[in-house]
């Protein structure tokens, strides 16, 4: 076995969680960066505005959809894989990364005919039908991306289980190379070519591309999990339990998906209704901030999923290997590192939700825009830090092995919370209900997170 896997048991947990949590921090920063980057360059464009913001937006969850699925096989097949090298049980491990592959690959082709086939239902399920304009921009950019969707599942899938093959280096590299590749070609597709929402997602489409590319071509040359075409073979047992290995990955971000269509839906509703939005000019800006403030909240997501499912590989073989005392004492270390983000996040959009609300092209927009987007950046990531530590708890417990405690307590935030909150509150509170969704929805999970941390700790001070 490589020596990058071996020191999964005896180097410092540590120098670990940097090893392992920082290049996956960078890759998912870089890979949310791709959507994102098109909302920046969109909001800029004088002549997408709000208007191709709110279509971004609305489409945003579709984009998440695939990503769920992508990460369920690729995180499934980095935890169950990195427990079975523990094991030493490597015939094993390479059939589960086989049966994950060709799952992605297979239902990726199936999601990109769902998705263009479909398109019209929807942008009309998603709230991209606010007004005409946001409707017409939202078609378009679904159909492109759609184009894109094998390319990026692929690349998506991948990089956890280049990560567990010992190399988190190179898939954050396959994941940049990309994502720089998309932030070139947007300004030249959008400003120059003036090709509008197609031209951010052709820009998205061509990064993903070169991404899964690289990606494929490390697979064809792993060292630890060095697959075979009879490896891609779908072994029917070894596919299940690697989709188990996943499925928190894949609820979390499901369930956001339904919390996504729930809040867009509800903000559809409100500002048609609303004293100031309810004007044909103004009824695309709640969507078009929410959108906003969820791009921000992923990047902080981002950076606390990619510390802790950093840390899966590290888990799972420890785990596997029995070496609890190193679990706990990463469990401890990872909190911290959370807890950092979550108060640096809270600063910032608290104090300085101006500067952020700037990026996005506030300036060529209406002081209902600004106001707006100051209020719901301060109500709705309010207990961000909370938030931050709920789902650090969800993936670490799916790389313990415990993917019943993880799938429920993720089930429980996205859709019990998440879905209802944001369904109820605005009967009472109208559109600033949605705003309140998210800070309760995150304060009841973290006492459930509490509880689970505990028992966690106990059990691993145990033998």
């Amino acid at each position: 076995m490589d020596n990058s896997i071996q020191d999964l048991g005896r180097e410092r947990v540590g120098v670990l969680i940097v090893r392992y949590g920082l290049p996956c921090v960078i890759s998912l920063l870089v890979g949310a960066l791709y959507n994102i980057v098109d909302q920046i360059f969109i909001a800029n464009a004088t002549y997408l505005g709000s208007y191709g913001n709110a279509a971004n937006t609305a489409i945003f969850p579709l984009t998440v959809g695939a990503l769920a699925i992508a990460v369920m096989c690729g995180d499934g097949a980095c935890a169950y894989a990195s427990r079975l090298l523990g094991l030493n049980e490597k015939n094993k491990a390479l059939k589960s990364v086989g049966s994950a592959i060709s799952v992605t690959i297979i239902s990726s082709i199936i999601l990109m005919i769902i998705y263009i086939v479909f398109q019209d239902g929807l942008v009309v399920m998603f709230g991209g039908s606010v007004n005409e304009k946001t409707y017409l921009y939202a078609k378009e950019y679904l159909f492109y991306i759609a184009l894109g969707i094998p390319f990026y599942m692929f690349g998506q899938a991948a990089n956890p289980i280049i990560r567990a093959d010992g190399n988190p280096r190179f898939a954050m590299i396959a994941i940049l190379i990309g994502a720089i590749t998309n932030i070139i070609l947007d300004p030249i597709f959008i400003y120059i070519f003036k090709w509008g929402m197609m031209g951010a997602a052709i820009a998205t489409v061509i990064g993903q591309f070169i991404t899964a590319v690289l990606s494929l071509i490390y697979i064809c040359k792993m060292k630890n999990l060095s697959i075979g075409l009879k490896d891609l073979i779908i072994d029917a047992h070894e596919a299940i339990t690697t989709l188990k290995a996943g499925l928190t990955s894949f609820l979390s971000q499901i369930l956001l998906v339904l919390a996504m269509m729930a809040i867009n839906n509800m903000i559809m509703k409100y500002s048609v209704i609303d004293p100031i939005f309810s004007s044909p000019e103004l009824t695309q800006i709640p969507m078009a901030v929410l959108g906003i403030v969820m791009k921000f909240f992923q990047i902080v997501i981002s950076i606390v999923v990619g510390l802790s499912a950093g840390c899966i590989p590290i888990v799972g073989f420890n785990i596997g290997s029995g070496y609890k005392k190193r679990v706990r004492d990463l469990l401890k270390l990872l909190l911290i590192s959370e807890f950092v983000v979550g108060l640096v996040s809270f600063i910032l959009v608290e104090f300085f939700p101006d500067q952020l609300i700037s990026i996005f092209g506030a300036s060529s927009e209406s002081i209902y825009y600004t106001l707006y987007a100051e209020k719901a950046f301060r109500i709705y990531l309010a207990l961000i830090i909370l938030a931050c530590i709920n789902k650090a708890t969800f993936i670490f417990l799916q790389g313990m092995g415990k993917v019943l405690e993880s799938t429920i307590l993720s089930m429980v935030r996205e859709v019990v919370f998440g879905v209802d909150f944001a369904l109820l509150l605005p009967i009472f509170f109208k559109l600033d209900g949605v705003l309140y969704s998210m800070p309760i929805s995150d304060l009841i999970t973290f006492i459930i997170s509490v509880y689970l941390l505990i028992k966690i700790s106990k059990e691993l001070k145990k033998g």
